[in-house]
């Protein structure tokens, strides 16, 4: 390894130790680059490795609310406020009892580089709190996303970072968000939080962008390599809105998606996934996804024990982890491999552990990486700032097309790059080199700050 990169990835272990999520994202960058830094021996002067892997800011704060028992409760909020070279922070918002610095740190650290890769004027942050949103009534979620705000809104604005949501957070927790913070600024900012319902500044498609968008890039990842969805099996873990939207998009270019999932297990329908029960199911009734055998009693379900996710083990062609950071173990890797998996791509942040990765590559998998796989719904975020602040509204077709075309762009950039250092094929080291030589670019342009 780079003597360079060796030095700053122990330096950030010492800093970090508590932190694995996050030493996991910041190694994975930084051995991928390496070709890239030994062409320029100037970044070690510059310091440009350390500055890369360092938050600019690290906020954290308690969220005190009241449940419907009148009992009150106190979470941690977070926002970190990674990069702001090529934009404002930019960044999802995570409600789930998993979240930790960590966490938000590795979040944050690869939506620097997902957002770099959109071609699109943003940087990158993340933020969250511990709170759990499941089995809390409506008016229990308003109380806690308006304490939260209460806080947050000090240190957001639609020049300065604009949120959006992530895991437990979707259309009615923006709501709820973005009517506490219109009330405490006394001005409709509608650039501040994205992912917005229509009625009120939000952007048609952005509900459908990241599912989309994976379809999109992994569509020219298997057409560069003389292959296609059409008659493939496929498998989606998940059943949030990544997985329902790259379910739809993916049966419309003639793939039979037979297995979703969400934190208890998977369903497998050999038929095919009925996506509208799934809907249901999760979109209105915000139930589990046992009850699809309800209406599909010939349906299988398959309930989750360890770590290691039963839809890894159902045979299919394309494998698209959408729920969260690495479910899919060396063990999961070695089962998709087994049953004669030729794609994977990663429609959640970092799905795959470093090993599950290196094998799948080492086996000839082609792996279509989060950070720009993932891009998809950021990038729609992007589109939405852009119409709040043109006052002005796209249609779903004009929104489709724009996303579209990003994320072929996005696909050639990491094509391009690595092919350019050697490394063709190999799309998760073409997205790390891509958007990493941007940084730095605009890291060096801006001086030591």
């Amino acid at each position: 390894m780079n003597d360079y990169i060796s030095k700053v990835l122990e330096q950030t272990k010492k800093k970090n130790s508590h932190e694995p999520e996050y030493l996991q994202a910041v190694k994975e960058v930084l051995c991928s680059v390496e070709h890239l830094v030994e062409k320029h021996p100037e970044y070690e002067k510059l310091a440009i490795l350390e500055r890369m892997v360092e938050p600019e800011r690290i906020i954290t704060f308690r969220v005190p609310w009241v449940n419907d028992k009148g009992e009150v409760v106190v979470n941690r909020g977070f926002r970190v406020q990674f990069s702001s070279l090529i934009g404002p922070y930019k960044g999802g918002l995570r409600f789930h009892p998993t979240v930790n610095q960590s966490i938000m740190k590795f979040l944050g650290f690869e939506q620097i580089f997902k957002n770099a890769l959109t071609g699109l004027p943003i940087g990158g942050g993340k933020g969250g709190s511990d709170f759990d949103p499941k089995g809390k009534s409506d008016n229990e979620i308003m109380r806690f996303c308006q304490s939260f705000m209460t806080e947050l809104y000090r240190h957001i604005g639609q020049d300065v970072d604009v949120p959006a949501g992530d895991i437990g957070v979707g259309g009615r927790e923006i709501g709820y968000l973005f009517g506490q913070y219109k009330r405490i600024r006394n001005a409709y900012e509608g650039g501040v939080l994205t992912g917005k319902d229509i009625c009120y500044g939000g952007s048609l498609a952005r509900k459908e962008a990241t599912g989309y968008g994976l379809i999109f890039y992994v569509r020219e990842m298997l057409n560069a390599h003389a292959s296609c969805f059409k008659g493939k099996t496929v498998t989606i873990s998940g059943s949030g809105n990544v997985a329902i939207y790259a379910c739809e998009k993916a049966t419309s270019y003639g793939a039979k998606v037979v297995a979703m999932s969400d934190s208890n297990g998977c369903i497998y329908d050999k038929n095919g996934i009925d996506l509208d029960l799934i809907k249901q199911i999760k979109e209105v009734q915000r139930g589990r996804i046992k009850e699809y055998l309800n209406a599909h009693p010939d349906a299988e379900y398959m309930e989750k024990t360890s770590d290691d996710s039963p839809i890894w083990t159902i045979k299919a062609d394309i494998a698209l982890p959408c729920a969260t950071q690495n479910e899919v173990t060396l063990n999961s890797a070695k089962k998709l491999v087994e049953n004669g998996v030729i794609a994977v791509g990663e429609g959640a942040n970092m799905p795959c552990t470093q090993e599950a990765t290196d094998y799948f590559l080492a086996n000839g998998v082609l792996v279509a990486p989060a950070k720009a796989a993932n891009a998809g719904g950021v990038a729609t975020s992007a589109i939405e700032m852009s119409q709040n602040s043109m006052r002005y509204y796209y249609t779903f077709e004009e929104v489709e097309a724009k996303l579209e075309k990003i994320m072929v762009n996005i696909f050639n950039a990491c094509k391009e790059n690595a092919e350019k250092y050697d490394c063709a094929g190999n799309y998760v080291a073409g997205a790390n080199l891509a958007a990493f030589e941007k940084l730095a670019n605009a890291m060096k342009a801006q001086g030591v700050v």
